[in-house]
């Protein structure tokens, strides 16, 4: 007898692609920018040992360069954080020379005053710089524009409590995600995202909506939870846990058409609600407000998050 007849809730396995957008293996094992990379190095190498060679012996110049190409064979390579060392490396000497300090300036940031002394200003150091907004705005439908990256729609999504499912439920959720996962057909994101939740206002509203309750011991109850929410505040460590859906439309021409792109990336958040509906995950889409609030969240993230009633997100 097979042993899986006699255990109908075994977990099955369901093939899901790990990295569908990997670049192509063209020269052996080696992508092409692996392989530019390395040919490069080998023409510099040998073009530099072509004219040192009157000066230095074949086997010292070999023994010199060792140290320079397993630096370049480790930079073309490696892998750090899921991507290219080369590409790791250029974005830490980007984030190196970017400023630290900045601020939300479309117009610019002026400088001091003439009437501020001396000492002040060096004090103050290097200016903040103005930032540079990753979007040029948001529709009313909840489409970000992102300008040459063309658009997004950004969309809520709720949780599942998977280790308490048996393990054909397990299965069923599990399949539901993977079909979700291999419709894709463009770039999507699934952003888990943490941020300080501010109870002050719900413990407002329960003090003050206590005496409107039809009975005293609910009033006694609204009241002592209110209490207790206050206490919570006191401690400024309530983190709250945003799940947050991101389907992207590149432009493919210098500008994307108004609507075009807006359009499409919704019609895939709504064909992510559909789908994810059957693995029990509701996707709610956002408005342009609740766009505007989410990337000032962003730009700003010890900001505490109001919660203003059981609609919001869960501490």
């Amino acid at each position: 007898m097979n042993p899986s007849d006699d255990a109908p809730d075994s977990l099955q396995g369901t093939r899901i692609p790990a990295d569908i957008s990997r670049p192509d293996r063209v020269f052996g094992p080696f992508t092409v920018r692996q392989a530019l990379i390395l040919a490069s190095a080998a023409l510099v190498l040998y073009g530099a040992y072509w004219l040192v060679r009157p000066f230095i012996e074949p086997l010292a110049y070999v023994v010199l360069v060792i140290p320079v190409a397993g630096a370049v064979a480790a930079l073309a390579l490696g892998r750090r954080e899921g991507i290219g060392l080369d590409h790791f490396v250029l974005s830490a000497l980007v984030h190196a020379r970017s400023p630290k300090r900045q601020v939300y300036a479309p117009e610019g940031v002026p400088p001091l005053p003439g009437v501020v002394p001396g000492r002040w200003t060096e004090a103050a150091r290097q200016p903040p710089a103005a930032m540079d907004m990753p979007y040029e705005g948001a529709t009313t439908d909840g489409v970000l524009d992102l300008g040459r990256a063309g658009r997004a729609a950004l969309a809520t999504c709720s949780t599942v409590n998977f280790e308490l499912r048996s393990a054909s439920e397990q299965q069923g959720l599990t399949a539901a995600f993977a079909r979700w996962l291999n419709s894709l057909t463009g770039p999507t994101q699934v952003l888990v995202r943490c941020h300080r939740v501010d109870l002050s206002p719900l413990a407002h509203d329960l003090h003050h909506g206590a005496a409107a309750l039809p009975h005293p011991a609910l009033e006694r109850a609204a009241r002592a939870h209110a209490d207790f929410l206050t206490d919570l505040a006191r401690a400024d460590n309530m983190l709250g846990r945003q799940i947050v859906l991101v389907a992207r439309e590149e432009s493919f021409g210098r500008r994307p058409r108004s609507d075009a792109g807006g359009g499409r990336a919704l019609q895939r958040v709504h064909e992510a609600a559909r789908a994810l509906a059957a693995a029990e995950v509701t996707v709610t889409p956002m408005d342009g407000e609740q766009c505007a609030d989410l990337v000032t969240a962003a730009c700003n993230p010890d900001t505490p998050a109001p919660t203003t009633g059981p609609e919001g997100d869960h501490a």
